[in-house]
Formats: C-alpha cells, structure tokens, sequence
C-alpha cells in the first residue's frame, strides 16, 4: 500500500494543510484574501474528513484543506487518500495543526487499500503523497503491510482458504523472514498430543493441522503468537443460522493478525525468539464431527464437555496455548475471533482484552491509545469461573448461562495458560462491516499496531 507514497521533489505537488474547527478562523485571519475568500464562501466548517481544493489568485492550485479529528487524525488522511483527485501532493509547512508524519503516511498507505483478486476490473487507482520529512518510513511500510496481509487473507472466501493454503501463507510470512515453519496434519496431531485441534477438524475432508512459526535468536526472551484459525465455522452440529454463518470465512481473522504480527516483528528484527502457533481447522458438519457432550482431552490434560459445537474456537485454542505455556516464554498474546458476546458488550470496533497482568494489560491499553487501534479491558473475573466447571469433564466449553460469554470463554483459555506467564487474550471482530474511510467493508486488522507498538517498546 506504500506505492502512493513517493520521494518528494515534485514542484506541482498541492501543499496539505489540516485544520480543525477550533483553528479554523484564526488561521483564516492570516490567509491571503482571495484564499479565505474562497475558502469561506465554499461554506467549509473544518468538520472532520472535510477536504477543500483552494485556488490562488492566478486560478492554479493553491492548497487542500483537510477537516481534521484532533483525537483520531489517521483516519482523516486515509479518507484524503481516498478520495483526492489523482496527483501529488505534500504536507504544508507551517500549518495551523502539528501533523505527526507516521500518521498521515500510515494513514494514507491504509486509504490506498482495494481488495480485488476476484474482479476483472482495474482498480480505480489513488492520489499520490509524498513522503514527510522524519518520517519512520520502515515502519510505516511493515505496519501498512501487515494490515494489507491480515485484510487480505480474512478476505479470502473460505473455498481458497482452508487450512492447507493458510498453512501456505504461513509459510510464505516464514519464508519472507527467514523463520522456520514446520505443520503437524490430520492424525498426526493424536499421535502428537493435540487432540483437541484434531477433535475439532476430524467432521472436515480439509485436515486440521497446527501450524508452527519460530524465529530469532534462541537466547532472546522468548514471545508466542497464538492465532484462531477456524477457516470456516458452521457452528458444526448446532449449527449456526444463515444470518450467523454468513461471514463465518473471517473466523481465521485472529490466524491472519498473529502472520501479520510476526511479518512486522520479522521485518523490525526485533531481538526476540518468536514463536507462532495456529490451529488451522474447518468446523463442518459430517458423520464425523463433533456431537453435543462429547468429551474431548486436550494437551494439557483436562477434559473438556462439549456443551456447544459451536464453541470450537476456545477448544482449539486450547491445544495451542498449552504448547505456547510449556516452554514459559516472556509473553504469549493470543488474537481470537472467539465470541458473539463481545461484539454485544463493546460493539465492533471495539476488541476486548483480557490479560493475566496488570502491568501488561496497561501498556497494551496505552499503545492503543498512542496509535489509535483501540482495546477495551474486561475482567478475568474469578467468581465466574465455575460456570465453565463440566458436569461429567474437567471443564465445558459453553457454560449454560447467556451471561458474561466473552469472559466465561477468556476463563476457560486461561485454564491453559501458567498464571505466572502474562499473557494476553484479544477477542476481536476482524471485519468491517460498512466502509468508512480507510477501512473497507470486509476483513480488518484491530489491535495489531497496539501489539506491535508494546512489542517494539519492551523488547526493542
């Protein structure tokens, strides 16, 4: 998404200038009178995501005004991105507004974005900016392709991406970086100890499989990934309604952000060993799959009742975090599309972070705020935690209470992780469902520039 973002130098290129509704006025006082002339008889108000075209005397080019939100700023310059006319342009100098230069150019890079692999048609193409002066092009470029390649794969119709080809695309993140990748399919994971993952893929033709990225110096602290990476959920025997099932491609979406992740950390070379595990299944229904009340093991060694098949997400899961925990790394952090619940308590925009430390939880919320990519914290409220008690197992995944879903299931992954590990469990939507600028219907990466930012600030 960076190629509309070029070396400056071109003289035609229209100066950008932001301003808000506070600063509107003041900075017309000291604008040449044809240009506030202009600018206040087009009747602009400096409203968030406005954009202005403002000639000078001679009729050429002056400027473009952008309508800025002070607090959330990236989305102003996706929205610039998108919908100037082509050209190239270039930050002002001396604008009413301090522009932070990795904001407009994330910005722009996440504006550019089109997911067209199935249309015939050429895109539309977009305007052109010219790199800020400071500006951490590095950055930007890993956080913008690491967003284009967790849209991309949610995008995918699950008819391309079972778990075979996200196995491909995890190999090719590994390839990219340098990573060892290894995957353990089908029958193998019984005879390899996951047989939860295994449990959960065995009603699907397509062969679960849990896939294994590790990367970086063994003697560097240690960071595990742990991705959701239910390629399609039918909700298996209880079986979801059509109006649940119908973007059900995106339950990969936590799968796709952890890939993300690690291209980002890869690329940074961040001094960490890292690690990523995705359990890759399909949840269908057939002769084989999952029955209501089936009792499964896991890894670690606890029983789980199956009171619902269309829990999977937490039972795979599972599997992975047992693993991710056995070899007591400095922090696992896990991304899920896991719960309904969570949508219901904060809304789509908005994940919900559960963590087992204080501290980490903290600056996770911080790096949120810093790079607007919010997280919400909800509790790990131990008072619930005997709902998820079985009746005949160690544990249910779907406890019989429609109460507190998102932390009952952030409950039950916590039975697989040491308390003394911190870890953090991100439950997210992935997917927009109506376009606003920047941000396309479809799939979404949510907390990742917030992981990154933690990551790169406690092991950079």
């Amino acid at each position: 998404m960076t190629q509309y973002l070029v070396d400056g130098g071109d003289k035609n290129a229209v100066p950008l200038v932001t301003v808000t509704p506070k600063t509107l006025d003041a900075w017309l006082a000291v604008q040449p009178e044809s240009e506030s002339a202009w600018i206040e008889a087009a009747g602009f108000d400096a409203e968030p995501g406005s954009l202005l075209a403002v000639p000078d005397g001679d009729g050429r080019m002056a400027m473009t005004l952008i309508g800025l939100d002070a607090q959330r700023p990236l989305w102003n310059w996706a929205g610039a991105a998108a919908r100037l006319p082509k050209g190239t342009y270039r930050l002002a100098d001396g604008g009413p507004e301090t522009v932070a230069p990795e904001v407009a150019a994330l910005g722009w890079a996440l504006g550019t974005y089109e997911f067209r692999r199935y249309k015939q048609k050429a895109g539309r193409g977009f305007a052109t900016l010219e790199w800020p002066a400071g500006c951490d092009r590095g950055r930007v470029a890993r956080l913008a392709g690491a967003t284009r390649l967790v849209r991309d794969l949610i995008n995918l119709p699950a008819l391309d991406l079972g778990p075979a080809e996200l196995a491909e695309a995890a190999a090719q993140v590994a390839a990219g970086g340098g990573a060892d990748f290894t995957e353990i399919i089908g029958d193998d994971l019984i005879t390899a100890g996951y047989p939860a993952i295994h449990a959960v893929g065995q009603g699907s033709p397509r062969l679960p499989r849990l896939i294994d990225i590790t990367w970086g110096d063994a003697a560097a602290p240690k960071v595990t990934l742990v991705g959701k990476g239910v390629c399609f959920d039918t909700g298996g025997l209880d079986l979801k309604p059509a109006s649940g099932m119908k973007w059900m491609k995106k339950d990969m979406g936590g799968a796709a952000h952890v890939l993300g992740l690690a291209a980002a950390v890869m690329d940074a070379g961040l001094p960490v060993r890292l690690r990523v595990l995705i359990p890759a299944v399909e949840n269908s229904v057939s002769g084989r799959a999952l029955r209501p009340h089936d009792v499964i093991r896991t890894r670690k060694g606890l029983t789980a009742e199956v009171a619902n098949t269309d829990a999977e997400g937490r039972l795979v899961l599972a599997d992975a975090l047992a693993e991710a925990a056995s070899e007591n790394p400095a922090l696992i952090i896990d991304f899920a599309t896991l719960t309904g619940a969570a949508r219901v308590a904060l809304g789509p925009d908005l994940p919900a972070l559960f963590s087992n430390d204080d501290g980490l939880a903290d600056s996770l919320l911080r790096q949120a705020r810093d790079v607007d990519d919010p997280l919400w914290r909800l509790p790990l409220f131990a008072p619930y935690r005997r709902l998820i008690d079985g009746k005949v197992a160690d544990l249910s995944n779907a406890p019989d209470t429609p109460y507190a879903g998102a932390i009952t299931a952030a409950l039950f992954l916590a039975e697989f992780v040491e308390s003394s590990i911190p870890w953090a469990h991100i439950d997210l939507m992935a997917w927009n469902a109506e376009g606003r600028p920047g941000r396309p219907e479809g799939g979404e990466a949510m907390g990742l520039r917030a992981a990154y930012g933690l990551l790169a600030e406690r092991f950079g």
